[in-house]
């Protein structure tokens, strides 16, 4: 059996980048991303300062997030251990990149697919090594096979105590490191804040945004801000002073706008079965008929901004066709399916007033309809590198606006399509801005004990997102709905649509924040 890895022995990487530049011939990588990369870090205060080299890629780990989480296997392990991947089954979903730890993972803008280091496995097959290893002067790249004790691989970690990358995860990465520094192999130990001359066109500020860097006033470099301060401010703290352009969220506005569709149309179901039960609205089928429209409505859309999310949209049928079921974006995909299906034929029944059918139809459907509301919390929680989303209880933060949209949804509908005068969605509602409320406190105050998990929400109730969080999120969607439902003094078209607003600006804040906190 052979187990293929790779060694990087810091006593002797030297920082020449010849690696990367490497890499980048022999695979044809476009520019602006990387398979593999070199970190800088500097420690300690001048005069006694260091400057530390880490190469950074793919580590081709024994229980590998990517794999699980790719929908279309365009992502496995080979048998002899390296982890591969197929760019003509890549349907461009982005979700091996959130589930890498590592940050190793990028679409490749020429073919919007995904891509990464694959142990040049071309020319592994042709007897020859990776082209790291070839070119590296000083040898400070090693790879070979794992399970061969008379290995060069093998014989280093025997010798010597090595360390891996983020060992907390459980991937049993494959990528070793001799000497490496605690600075370099955590990224939060240093703050990626565009002091440097060498740092590259934007980066990552302290609170989580990426901001471009800025000529300094007193005509030094572009991009240098190092003498603003003091040389020993600058190196009293490990700094990391080299490191690859900041990627952008990998899932954006799209996908913050399916998890906020998914809740209505899963809510607006779910409130057309609540209102079966209630005396007053329970045979208004204008009512009835109107919810289950809203709820069809905004599950196309859900779909659609599924299908426009992926770099390859045109293969989006390969998730149903070629699915890997071991991923929540296949079990997702089906759910929705199913729901959509039962959904259009209770819709149908009801038009056609067959309340036996209805009846019967109805319950499966709303089985359906929450699922669709919570399986997002699984496929989060498979994104292993973003470890805000670990959380089990964003299923019932998931839940619970379903709910809460349900009656949201609810109380306009009946504004406009009459036949009720119940108080009921009104009661619902404001037990379900309260189930929310208590949910959200609830998730915040559980987040898991992680650094990155800790940075994120940070983000979300500090800077710079605490503004958006408890003004947008909670003081406008939750509490002012509450007053204005429990008072009455304005009407009662404003408080839902203030709750739906709140609802969007909740969903935005849990995609996007987790997203800021850098992976490598």
């Amino acid at each position: 059996m052979t187990t293929f890895g790779f060694l990087i022995d810091n006593r002797s990487c030297i920082g020449c980048h010849a690696c990367t530049v490497a890499c980048k011939s022999e695979h044809e990588v476009p520019i602006g991303v990387d398979r593999t990369w070199v970190k800088y870090i500097e420690k300690g205060s001048f005069p006694n300062n260091r400057r530390l080299f880490t190469v950074m890629r793919c580590n081709h780990c024994d229980d590998a997030p990517c794999i699980s989480i790719c929908p279309v296997t365009s992502l496995y392990r080979r048998d002899d251990g390296i982890v591969d991947f197929n760019s003509d089954r890549c349907i461009g979903c982005k979700a091996c990149m959130l589930a890498c730890p590592y940050d190793a993972l990028y679409i490749d803008p020429e073919s919007d697919t995904a891509a990464k280091c694959n142990f040049c496995t071309h020319r592994l097959e042709a007897g020859l090594e990776p082209s790291c290893v070839v070119v590296c002067p000083t040898q400070a790249i090693v790879s070979g096979d794992l399970d061969d004790p008379q290995s060069k691989i093998s014989q280093l970690i025997q010798q010597h105590p090595v360390q891996v990358r983020k060992p907390e995860k459980g991937t049993r990465p494959k990528l070793v490191y001799i000497e490496a520094d605690e600075a370099s192999l955590v990224p939060t130990r240093t703050e990626a804040d565009g002091r440097s001359m060498w740092s590259r066109g934007e980066f990552v500020t302290s609170d989580g945004q990426i901001a471009p860097m800025t000529a300094p006033s007193n005509g030094g470099s572009t991009g240098s801000l190092e003498s603003a301060l003091p040389i020993t401010e600058l190196r009293s703290s490990p700094q990391r002073v080299y490191d690859v352009r900041p990627r952008p969220p990998a899932w954006g506005w799209a996908v913050v706008a399916y998890t906020w569709t998914k809740s209505i149309s899963a809510g607006a179901f779910l409130a057309a079965v609540a209102a079966r039960f209630v005396p007053s609205a329970g045979k208004s089928a204008a009512l009835s008929n109107t919810l289950g429209i809203v709820a069809i409505l905004f599950l196309l859309v859900t779909v659609s901004l599924l299908v426009v999310d992926l770099k390859k949209p045109k293969r989006f049928l390969y998730v149903l066709l070629r699915p890997q079921w071991g991923s929540w974006l296949v079990r997702g995909a089906y759910l929705l399916v199913c729901y959509g299906t039962i959904l259009s034929a209770w819709l149908v029944a009801n038009w056609l007033n067959l309340e036996a059918v209805t009846d019967i139809l109805m319950w499966p459907c709303a089985v359906f309809a929450l699922l669709s509301a919570v399986y997002t919390a699984f496929l989060f929680a498979q994104a292993k590198g973003q470890d805000f989303w670990q959380n089990p209880l964003l299923s019932i933060h998931l839940l619970a606006h379903a709910l809460l949209a349900g009656g949201a949804v609810w109380m306009l509908v009946s504004v406009f399509a009459g036949g009720e005068s119940s108080d009921f969605p009104r009661y619902f509602t404001m037990a379900m801005l309260s189930f929310s409320l208590v949910a959200l406190l609830a998730e915040i105050c559980t987040t898991p004990p992680t650094e990155d998990a800790r940075r994120a929400l940070d983000m979300i109730i500090g800077r710079p997102m605490g503004g958006w969080f408890w003004g947008a999120g909670i003081a406008g969607g939750h509490i002012l709905p509450l007053v204005l439902l429990g008072t009455g003094v304005v009407p009662a078209i404003f408080a839902p649509l203030l709750v739906l607003a709140g609802m969007f600006v909740i969903e935005r804040l849990w995609v996007l924040a987790p997203q800021r906190v850098p992976l490598s």
